[in-house]
Order: structure tokens, then C-alpha cells, then sequence
């Protein structure tokens, strides 16, 4: 064989050779699981409930920590309470005004939840008989906020409602600074005492943060879950459970001991 067709050869081998290599495709790491996040948000533990009933007590009287948690492996409240179940309830008698937290922990992350107890002021720092009414008068005037279907975000109209009333309460409190008010949440008839107590609290505090922030005293406005145990309507439509999807200020927590 001639040394010009032996070159020719190895040429070719070696043009085949570098052609072969060029099609081997570099090897990818395997995606990570599509799932990952999806199944760790659906995982995080969930407080549906956490709720003193009632919140406002008298010195030396107690109150009972009504919970319950989802998805979590590690549930505790302070202060002084501990660590507890899932699901429970717990008697206490605070000393002070005292907010407790609630912090629930598993393999999807962490919730927190909190409650504050107040204090009642005793009979002889409160407003007399003549007094009460005169503010009974003023708050049968103020409107109730009103709210959508299992949802406790303020609408516009309730908004509205609340801004018509918080000079009124402003000057309510203002006057008798050691009076407090109490704002209700309440709800329809629909669903369990559990799911609506829940609920009734959040109603409760969306309408007395939106109150602070129109300059109503925060120390003065208490909060109650109803849930659906207080209605003002008792027909079964739609027109009378919207009536009873609401947030409603009193003084009758304060007045009158439960």
C-alpha cells in the first residue's frame, strides 16, 4: 500500500473517530421532584382557632384558651401555658391585661396566632347608670360592619361603616378613659361552631385594627367571637344571614359580668 493512500486512511478513521465523539451528548443531573414547594406549603401547619372566651374578665376571675392546630408536630403557648395538644382548651386567670401567642411547628414550617385577656376595671371606676345609657343611646346609632361569605377582609361598605362611626367611639372613650368597648364578630348559621368562632374572632379584629387606625383608643376596644350564636336575624336566606355576617360594637361585656 502506497504511504499517500495509508495517510488517506488514517485521515479518514480519524475524521469518523471525532464524528462519533461529537454525538455523545453530556449527561444532565435529573430535575428536581415538580412537587417539592406544592407539597410543603399543603403541609404547613394550620391554625384554624385561637380564642379566649371570653376576653375580658374580672381581676381574680378566669377565662378559658380554646385551639386547634393542623400539620404540626410542636404546639406551644406562652406565656406561662407551655406546650399543649393539638386540639384543646385551658383555664387561666392572668394577673394583668396579658396577649398569648400560640406557635405551632412541623416538617411544613411554622403559624402563629395570638389573643390577649384584659381586665375588666372594677364597678366604682365605672360610669354610673345615667352615664351607661347616655352611651347605650350613642352606640344604638352606630352602624355594624358587614361581611362576605367565609371571609373576614373589610368591603368597602364596611370600611364606610366604620369610618362613620369612629369619631363617635373616639369621643366615647376619650371621655371615660377607663371604659372599655367591646367589638363582636359574628356570623351565619353556615358551617361548625368551631370553623365560626374562628371566624367571628378574625371579623372582631379586622373591624377594631381598622378602628385604632382611625384614632379609637386600641386599649379601650376589646374583641368576642359570637360565631354564629348571636344572630339578629333567624330567617333561612340569604338576606338574613348577610345581616348576621358582622362586626358589632358594645358596652355590654363591660357592664355586665358574664
Amino acid at each position: 500500500m502506497s504511504t499517500r493512500l495509508i495517510g488517506v486512511s488514517v485521515l479518514a478513521l480519524a475524521t469518523f473517530a471525532t464524528a462519533c465523539h461529537k454525538k455523545v451528548a453530556a449527561a444532565h443531573p435529573p430535575a428536581p421532584p415538580a412537587q417539592t414547594a406544592s407539597t410543603s406549603a399543603a403541609n404547613r401547619p394550620t391554625i384554624s382557632l385561637f380564642a379566649a372566651d371570653p376576653n375580658a374578665i374580672d381581676r381574680g376571675s378566669a377565662t378559658t384558651l380554646r385551639w386547634s392546630v393542623r400539620n404540626a408536630t410542636d404546639v406551644s403557648i406562652t406565656p406561662a401555658v407551655g406546650a399543649v395538644n393539638e386540639n384543646g382548651s385551658r383555664e387561666i386567670s392572668p394577673s394583668d391585661d396579658t396577649t398569648y401567642t400560640l406557635t405551632a411547628r412541623g416538617p411544613g414550617g411554622s403559624a402563629d396566632a395570638s389573643t390577649t385577656v384584659t381586665l375588666r376595671v372594677q364597678a366604682s371606676n365605672m360610669p354610673n347608670a345615667e352615664t351607661r345609657a347616655r352611651i347605650q343611646d350613642l352606640l344604638n346609632r352606630i352602624q355594624d360592619a358587614y361581611f362576605d361569605f367565609d371571609k373576614h377582609t373589610l368591603r368597602p361598605d364596611a370600611e364606610a361603616a366604620l369610618q362613620a362611626d369612629a369619631k363617635t367611639l373616639a369621643d366615647i372613650l376619650r371621655q371615660y378613659p377607663e371604659y372599655k368597648l367591646t367589638v363582636e364578630g359574628n356570623c351565619d348559621e353556615r358551617g361548625s361552631e368551631e370553623f365560626n368562632l374562628a371566624l367571628g374572632d378574625a371579623r372582631a379584629k379586622s373591624a377594631r385594627e381598622y378602628l385604632v387606625t382611625l384614632g379609637v383608643p386600641a386599649e379601650q376596644l376589646l374583641t368576642v367571637s359570637y360565631g354564629k350564636d348571636h344572630p339578629a336575624c333567624t330567617d333561612h336566606d340569604e338576606a338574613c344571614w348577610q345581616k348576621n355576617r358582622r362586626a358589632h360594637v358594645t358596652q355590654e361585656q363591660i357592664a355586665q359580668a358574664r
